[in-house]
């Protein structure tokens, strides 16, 4: 780990010289344990654990607190995928460690990524956190924070401060979970870790391989969302075309091999759901696109017709040195099918540029191909070089400078060919998901087309809602039609023209950004297209 950082003692004391009341013990007067803070950094597949280790808390009667002020345990939920995270997830730590000098936080706790990957590092570099919790020991949160409290109280010697383990945990339907964010959107996780072992990415480290939930798991958590006014689901997990490999298989006569749980069922069963009227699926491979899989896609009317496919080169011999499954033209070959056989359909991906080795005929390669594919949405990524991945040993690492030209020269001709794509939807008529008022002005209502995913696609800005009624109010959840009259590179504009479904959320405008107390979420470093690698600023065209 190669961040640094400064900062003052904050044990400088034997805590058994002066033994603690236990702040983890329910005050008989209202039943609550200590107020927690709770901050959530990276993926949404972090966030859903957040969500959960949120829940497991709330569950065990600890209150939870809107202000890191007022909080005697602080959680900071890490990230520590590139440099860029690696350090934002410091800095966040040792912000909230001032709440010891200056608040009333007495435990300070690492979970997730970081301390996964760096824990005895962090053990020698930062006394002010009393624990750290990695990916496969989450669940435990309330259990951990009981027995260090009980310490505390009697004096003895704390526990361990590491709880790292091979992560083998992933959550299910029967625990609990705090949804946070709008209330008619949710991350659906349908497994954890990853198989594929790509030069560059430390994922199968931090996460461990795949693990995926039942499909009576994951439709009985989907009801559940949808009971509370959740209208659109995004399935996640680290490569969502692998899911239910690890389930059990038998080989056919013809000599395949035939998995018991797959993604070709449990979509349809998904699609079934009262109330779920949106479903998006994000990190899905493109060298594992089944016909059936491409059939289901096109049939089912709640399916959107946007698939987050990452592919990160298209040069057979880069993408050979990154450990993909993929050469250009099996990448060719499997848009062009789906393009053919799914009416509308619309692509986000993530490119790397300044893999090692990468030569500028290589380059320019990936942008003459990105230009015939017009994919509509693309994340650049520079490379950044991770160690523990076979990618940070190998020789002719790219000059920062030179991935910083390559990125910049790549994002200027993709912001063309997306304002060429937006032009298209000038004059007609899309389905929108209504999120709330711009953060521009409140003026506008912001809200998505079938093809944008929140936070990373852009925008539909509704600047005219006359022709609904006067003096109506669109909320948060509302699905409504609009006419697109203007384009921009990253948003849209247009008038609402019709009501399609109100919204079944109560809250109106507070739902957009209503969030647990307690927990702040940043999304700064989310990876928009799967397990692909890059710096500071990560940037979409």
């Amino acid at each position: 780990m190669s961040s640094t950082h400064t900062h003052s003692p904050s044990h400088s004391k034997d805590p058994s010289e002066t033994p603690m009341a236990n702040p983890f013990v329910a005050p008989a007067s209202d039943g609550e344990k200590s107020p927690v803070y709770f901050v959530s950094l990276g993926c949404p597949k972090n966030l859903v654990d957040s969500q959960v280790m949120l829940g497991m808390l709330k569950n065990d009667r600890y209150s939870i607190t809107q202000t890191p002020e007022d909080a005697e345990v602080i959680i900071v939920n890490t990230c520590s995928f590139i440099q860029a995270s690696k350090e934002e997830s410091i800095e966040t730590i040792l912000e909230m460690a001032q709440q010891k000098e200056d608040g009333k936080c007495k435990v300070l706790v690492a979970s997730g990524c970081l301390p996964q990957r760096y824990a005895k590092q962090l053990e020698n570099e930062m006394p002010e956190v009393d624990m750290f919790i990695g990916t496969g020991q989450y669940h435990r949160i309330t259990e951990l924070l009981d027995k260090h409290g009980k310490a505390l109280e009697e004096g003895a010697p704390l526990p361990n401060r590491s709880y790292i383990d091979q992560p083998a945990f992933i959550h299910t339907e029967k625990d609990p979970r705090l949804h946070t964010g709008p209330a008619y959107t949710a991350y659906l996780k349908l497994s954890e870790g990853c198989n594929r072992r790509c030069a560059f990415c430390i994922i199968p480290k931090l996460r461990g391989n795949t693990r995926s939930r039942t499909v009576e798991s994951l439709v009985t958590e989907a009801r559940n969302l949808a009971s509370r006014g959740v209208r659109e689901l995004n399935l996640v997990a680290q490569d969502l075309t692998e899911y239910g490999n690890d389930l059990g298989h038998e080989r056919g006569a013809d000599g395949k091999l035939k998995f018991h749980v797959t993604l070709e069922q449990l979509l349809p069963q998904l699609c079934l759901i009262d109330g779920v009227d949106w479903i998006r699926l994000h990190y899905v491979y493109p060298d594992q696109f089944s016909d059936e899989l491409i059939e289901i896609i096109a049939r089912e009317p709640k399916i959107l017709k946007y698939l987050d496919m990452p592919i990160q080169h298209t040069n057979d011999r880069v993408l050979k040195s990154m450990n993909r499954k993929l050469t250009k033209q099996k990448l060719f070959d499997v848009v062009e099918k789906l393009r053919a056989r799914i009416e509308g359909v619309v692509f986000r991906t993530s490119i790397i540029v300044g893999f090692p080795g990468e030569k500028e005929e290589e380059f320019e390669e990936l942008c003459k191909d990105l230009q015939t594919l017009n994919l509509d949405h693309v994340g650049v990524f520079r490379f950044s070089k991770e160690e523990g991945t076979k990618a940070a040993e190998m020789d002719e690492q790219i000059h920062p400078g030179t991935k910083r030209r390559r990125s910049k020269t790549l994002l200027e001709i993709l912001q063309k060919q997306r304002q060429g794509l937006h032009e298209k939807y000038i004059g007609k008529k899309v389905i929108c998901l209504v999120e709330g008022p711009s953060e521009e002005t409140e003026l506008l209502v912001a809200a998505r087309m079938t093809t944008q995913a929140q936070e990373i696609d852009g925008n539909v800005l509704i600047n005219d809602t006359s022709d609904i009624g006067e003096g109506v109010q669109l909320r948060p959840g509302d699905l409504v039609e609009v006419e697109i009259t203007e384009a921009m590179p990253q948003d849209l504009i247009g008038r609402a023209t019709r009501m399609i479904s109100e919204s079944r959320i109560a809250s109106a405008w507070a739902s957009r950004t209503a969030e647990a107390p307690g927990l702040t979420q940043n999304r700064a470093l989310e990876r928009p297209a799967g397990p692909s690698a890059g710096e500071a600023g990560i940037q979409h065209a």
